[in-house]
């Protein structure tokens, strides 16, 4: 008796799954220049701020290294034009979440799913391609996480934070700019911006921008149950699904890559948390550990998983002053589960438009 063809498909789909977990993907070209600058965008300001005896300040640089990693595949005089756009964009949302800490839990969890509605719908939009609208709903959360109010003033004081993040957002960019110190790319010819990043309100975008919708809304309802100043973190998992124009089979895929990448990673930061690191030996390790996620994401969507979790777990606990958590491991992991479920949901129940087969 032959078996059903559901029984047939759940196979393929298993074996498909498994493939992708225990091989990596093909290679895009070289990666080691983007790698170096988003490692060297997120050490080098860190370990300048804790030698010079601004240790408590240092880890707040580290969002401004997000410049970095949009544009990559753009060659260096296009890249030194995008990267302040992108500077300027991710700035914004670290000013906003700054302006919904102030307003408490439920201004922050509102500007949350608002966000997320716009950053996707533009980043759909505008063509912007990986990684997509994931790390302006982090930049956000992570703003508002770090300026909290706790018991009646800021935990970090919103000036100094907004300032820090500019400074290395500006270093960034400067990194970017490096490469036109080399003749043969100063001379390249430079296309125009927007013909890069077409405007194009098609079924690509439109489909993302509902994907993202339903991540937000349900995001955020789950995050009122589980806890509310988590929320980023479980629509950012959910992004990292639906934030890139794929379909189910490979929105599904990257929902597992996601919890099992993130499951592993917390186990990773908890052994690096408890290494009794200096600042500035913590700026060099996150350094090492952007290096890592920019060389494997691409190929391997759960090892680079492995490498972010604690990359950022690290910058969470030391800004606030947590240090150490076994606890904040745990709910980043449960955080992680409800987000790629509703992520995955949100593919499945939407078809991408452009998808064929």
């Amino acid at each position: 008796m032959s078996p059903s063809p559901f029984l047939v498909r759940l196979r393929a789909e298993a074996a498909h799954l498994v493939t992708s977990l225990t091989t990596f993907g093909p290679s895009t070209g070289r990666r080691w220049p983007l790698a170096i600058q988003s490692g060297l965008a997120m050490a080098v300001p860190i370990v300048g701020l804790a030698l010079t005896g601004h240790a408590d300040i240092a880890l707040l640089a580290a969002s401004g290294a997000f410049t970095v990693i949009y544009g990559g595949w753009l060659r260096p005089r296009q890249r030194a034009r995008f990267a302040p756009i992108m500077a300027l964009a991710l700035f914004a949302c670290a000013a906003a979440g700054v302006l919904a800490a102030g307003g408490g839990t439920i201004v922050v969890l509102v500007g949350g799913l608002a966000l997320t509605i716009v950053a996707a719908s533009l980043a759909g939009w505008f063509s912007l391609g990986p990684p997509g609208p994931v790390f302006f709903v982090l930049v956000y959360g992570l703003s508002a996480q770090v300026t909290a109010v706790r018991g009646g003033v800021r935990v970090v004081d919103p000036w100094v934070y907004l300032a820090v993040v500019a400074a290395s957002s500006a270093f960034a960019c400067v990194l970017v700019l490096l490469p036109l110190l080399l003749p043969r790319y100063r001379h390249e010819q430079v296309r125009p911006v927007r013909a890069l990043f077409p405007r194009r309100w098609d079924g690509v975008a439109q489909t993302l921008a509902v994907r993202a919708a339903i991540v937000a809304v349900v995001g955020v309802g789950a995050a009122a149950f589980i806890d509310p100043e988590r929320s980023y973190w479980i629509i950012c998992a959910g992004l990292a699904v639906v934030g890139m124009p794929v379909g189910r089979r490979a929105a599904a895929a990257r929902g597992i890559h996601r919890t099992v990448g993130t499951i592993v990673g917390g186990a990773v930061y908890l052994g690096l948390a408890l290494l009794p690191l200096p600042i500035w030996a913590l700026g060099l390790l996150l350094g090492a550990l952007q290096v890592a996620v920019e060389l494997t994401v691409v190929r391997h969507y759960a090892l680079a998983l492995v490498f972010i979790t604690p990359l950022v777990l690290l910058i969470i606990g030391a800004a606030t002053g947590e240090g150490a958590n076994t606890a904040l491991a745990l709910e980043r992991v449960v955080d992680t589960l409800v987000g790629a479920v509703v992520g995955t949901i949100a593919a499945l129940a939407v078809r991408l438009r452009d998808e064929r087969g």
